[in-house]
């Protein structure tokens, strides 16, 4: 998927226009990425036409399922190298986005990247989300949270919902055989406050992978003793 294409199908897919502002910063966003991948192991992905269509693209699939000119802030949790966060916040600069990881180097990349493509409103935190997760400040504050093929969704659940605001929501991005961690996390998800709306299928346009976009709701307080210590959700994850 080239630069035309990418803005093609967007505009055919999800109606949204892209500025030349817009387009330049996709361009930017690209250099700064290839060039930062040889220092630190930001993404496997390099090629121009394939950072397009499986960085760029599948991280605005979330319009899919969500208005985002409704939503006000969002909390992206491990987003490695700013997806899908990044991409939503040139499309939609009014977004106030918070980032957390636990490598401070990708924190450091995201930092440089923001301040060259001027973007305002990003903050980034250097921590795990089962720290974050438990700070006053940032715990039920958002109107989305998202987080993209990060781990299981039963240990997503754990990561993300804190955050959440009630009557927000939690987005998941997944790959294929996303239904099966949805069984899976039922549970975890109710306890943690969650109710799924919505399970969205789709397929990119160029190299046809599946991907799937997994929408909870969060309809009320995710108990206190969530996120457990870091370490503990991946480790004995609530099934």
């Amino acid at each position: 998927m080239d630069e035309l294409q990418f803005t093609e199908m967007i505009a055919q897919n999800w109606q949204i226009d892209l500025t030349d502002k817009q387009l330049e910063q996709f361009d930017r966003y690209y250099d700064l990425l290839t060039t930062w991948n040889g220092k630190i192991n930001l993404t496997a992905i390099t090629d121009q036409s394939e950072v397009y269509e499986k960085h760029f693209y599948d991280s605005l699939s979330l319009t899919a399922v969500m208005d985002l000119s409704q939503v006000s802030t969002i909390m992206d949790v491990g987003a490695g190298a700013g997806f899908p966060s990044i991409p939503l916040k040139i499309v939609f600069p009014h977004l106030k986005v918070t980032i957390v990881d636990s490598l401070n180097k990708r924190i450091t990349f995201l930092k440089e990247l923001s301040d060259d493509l001027g973007l305002e409103d990003v903050t980034l935190i250097h921590q795990r989300a089962e720290d974050a997760g438990q700070d006053p400040l940032l715990r039920e504050r958002f109107d989305l949270v998202t987080a993209r093929a990060v781990a299981r969704l039963n240990v997503l659940a754990e990561l993300c919902l804190p955050f959440a605001r009630v009557s927000g929501h939690f987005a998941a991005l997944k790959g294929a055989k996303a239904q099966e961690e949805e069984l899976m996390a039922q549970k975890a998800i109710t306890v943690l406050g969650g109710k799924v709306v919505k399970s969205v299928s789709l397929t990119l346009p160029s190299d046809h992978s599946d991907r799937d976009i997994i929408l909870i709701e969060k309809v009320k307080k995710t108990p206190r003793k969530y996120p457990r210590q870091a370490g503990k959700p991946n480790r004995n994850p609530i099934v």
